[in-house]
């Protein structure tokens, strides 16, 4: 044991420490009481309530986090994962791309090594340890020093820093790096806070673990002492790493799972009888909203931007919608929630939260059931804010969604191509396909992902990173289009429709949605102009097989927004024959595996309404000539063969006789 003299902020510190067999310094940090948590909301809610905990036996805690050099001593395989992505390169850098599996299994061979305790920290001794004594936002006080800091904020493309540990001045009690470098494992399941507590180890289970203290591409907000972080175990990124503690495990006993959501609470077990609409009568339900703004009773977190929704079925007879809420669509706040419209039920359950990994943007969700009892949720996983480095999860469930599986990695590289797209389906072969955004931009193309086991391995087609020449007659590796919904055909090829990258259509009808083909399974894709009008900004298209046979298309005329005159909206035929000109969204009907679209209707049932979309769409009038005018799509059909197709905020119920049946004339 050695005592080492600090001097930080004009204050002198006297830290004793030790050197253990691997050359990490161990500060010992002693037994006390603090005041853990913090009293704000909104995305910050999660540090509430600030709660007194008392830690009652000193421990040793790495004064660094583990490097490279140190961590390799027990894996020398990751050596080769060095400067992936352009991190953290050299033996004194703190090691990232491990996971939480990994970082325990370090502590566990280190400890074999020694005879010696060592493992993670747990999310109380880290805040304690972070804090050293103080009450504030930092160590520091309510700032964090220009010096401390190195690329805080949300970058889309990462800035590439040096991560040498200990570089920095370290806190009163000697630690370094508690305020950024990289984010750092902590030993607890996440879950709620529960009152005033000794030595608390967290929940006795849980879906994601606990990390801590921000890193070098973290805003600085989130690098304060009571901001809280967690990750599935089993990811991995350039931001993340770990430190240890040598001490025994507490005896404390772990807090109960945190309760389920109300989503997954009250689930009916019983099939439902599924009793077909009828096929001649025509059947137009009265709009409705399934994105409810929650009672603050509920302590839902519910946002101000409630978008990019998804829908599906489940055999009880329940329909289950989710999407994103969020303040800004980069936001790391962003949690997907979820309603039900239970069996038989008119209004939709006030939302509730169905997924969040704390901190982490979750851009792009997809629901589908395959029709066997088992239903599937997709969802992107970002490693901070943004939308471009995302992974995918998929979770399963058994049993009408009151239980779901722990997320698998469906892809673990946080990279490009994995923006999931509502839209998940099954082809006559029995795999799975689920569509994703290529890119973050407003171009670039679809990517798709299939699994021939159920959802157990995912590979993509294509994995070539040029963006190809989206033009008629080419042939690229990617859908053309964004958002891009994706059919099989009779024929075995599959069929998809974008949003952007058009192509001109014959002769003076102008740009046109792009359609591409593949008779590869999605290696290769076959590009050419459909015969129906471009998508834009804040509208997705829906592409779907009904179970009556034909191809349903539904998208919009227009954009509101950024064409008017003589572009905007698109002819219609009334019963009589009669052209009308229609604006806003539409259905269309191919019964050729879409060569043709040969029914296009405009949806709405010609009542005069005051509706709000939501998200993008805001408030709109509908009538006989007017419909949404643009929304981003979700869709499912039941076996009683009524179509549900949901907006960013409303839910729309036909069936395919009103989709055939033209409007009369006035």
């Amino acid at each position: 044991m050695m005592i080492v003299l600090f001097w930080l902020l004009g204050i002198t510190t006297l830290v004793a420490q030790t050197v253990n067999s691997i050359g990490i310094r161990l500060v010992s940090i002693p037994a006390g009481k603090f005041y853990m948590g913090s009293e704000r909301d909104g995305k910050d809610a999660d540090e509430s309530p600030v709660h007194r905990v008392t830690i009652t036996k000193s421990f040793l805690l790495a004064a660094t986090e583990v490097t490279n050099a140190q961590y390799e001593a027990f894996d020398p395989a990751h050596k080769t994962l060095r400067g992936k992505n352009g991190f953290s390169k050299e033996d004194d850098e703190a090691v990232v791309f491990v996971d939480y599996v990994n970082a325990v299994a370090f502590c566990d061979w280190l400890s074999r090594k020694e005879g010696k305790p060592y493992r993670l920290p747990t999310e109380a001794e880290w805040e304690y340890a972070c804090r050293a004594g103080t009450i504030s936002d930092f160590s520091t006080g309510n700032s964090l020093p220009k010096a401390l800091q190195k690329s805080q904020q949300t970058d889309r493309d990462p800035v590439i820093v040096s991560l040498k540990v200990g570089q920095t001045v370290p806190n009163p009690w000697g630690i370094h790096d508690m305020h950024g470098n990289v984010e750092e494992w902590c030993l607890d399941w996440y879950g709620p806070y529960s009152g005033e507590q000794s030595d608390p180890v967290g929940r006795a289970a849980g879906t994601f673990r606990v990390t801590r203290g921000g890193s070098h591409g973290t805003p600085v907000t989130f690098l304060r002492s009571a901001n809280r972080l967690a990750m599935i175990p089993e990811d991995k990124s350039w931001l993340v790493g770990f430190r240890i503690v040598q001490a025994p495990m507490p005896s404390t006993q772990p807090q109960p799972a945190a309760t389920a959501p109300a989503v997954m609470q009250r689930v009916s077990q019983k099939r439902f009888s599924w009793h077909p609409v009828s096929t001649t009568q025509p059947v137009f339900k009265e709009p409705q909203r399934y994105v409810r703004k929650p009672d603050c009773a509920l302590n839902v977190p519910f946002y101000s931007h409630n978008h990019q929704p998804a829908i599906s079925w489940y055999p009880n007879g329940d329909l289950l919608a989710i999407w994103f809420s969020t303040d800004a669509e980069s936001g790391r706040e962003m949690t997907v929630l979820a309603s039900r419209l239970r069996a038989r039920a008119t209004t939709w359950d006030e939302p509730s939260e169905f997924f969040k990994v704390p901190d982490r943007n979750m851009t792009g969700a997809s629901l589908f059931q395959d029709k066997q009892g088992t239903l599937y949720h997709m969802n992107g996983v970002e490693t901070d804010g943004d939308w471009q480095n995302l992974a995918m999860i998929l979770r399963t469930s058994q049993d009408n969604g009151a239980n779901w599986s722990k997320p698998l990695l469906a892809n673990p590289e946080h990279r490009k191509r994995n923006q999931v797209i509502a839209g998940l389906f099954q082809t006559k072969e029995g795999w799975l396909v689920q569509a994703a955004d290529a890119d973050p931009g407003p171009t670039g193309g679809t990517a798709i992902h299939i699994s021939k086991d159920r959802g157990k391995i995912w590979e993509m087609p294509y994995t070539e990173p040029q963006t190809p020449d989206y033009k008629a007659g080419a042939t690229g590796g990617l859908i053309a289009g964004i958002h891009a919904g994706v059919v099989q055909r009779n024929d075995g090829s599959l069929l998809a429709l974008g949003r952007k990258d058009d192509i001109p259509g014959p002769d003076s009808v102008g740009l046109r949605m792009p359609m591409s083909v593949s008779t590869d399974m999605g290696k290769t894709w076959t590009y050419s102009a459909s015969e129906l009008p471009p998508v834009w900004s804040g509208q997705r298209l829906v592409l779907y097989r009904l179970n009556e046979g034909p191809l349903l298309v539904v998208s919009f005329t227009h954009h509101p927004d950024e064409r008017e005159g003589p572009k905007a909206g698109m002819l219609f035929n009334k019963a009589s024959g009669a052209p009308y000109k229609g604006y806003g969204m539409y259905a269309a009907l191919s019964f050729d595996e879409g060569k043709t679209w040969s029914i296009k209707k405009l949806l709405t049932d010609g009542k005069e309404r005051y509706l709000n979309g939501g998200a993008w769409t805001g408030a709109f009038e509908m009538d006989s000539t007017h419909a949404e005018p643009k929304g981003y799509l979700a869709i499912t059909q039941t076996p009683d063969n009524m179509i549900h197709l949901l907006s960013s905020s409303l839910h729309y119920q036909f069936n395919l006789a009103w989709l055939k049946e033209l409007p009369i004339n006035e």
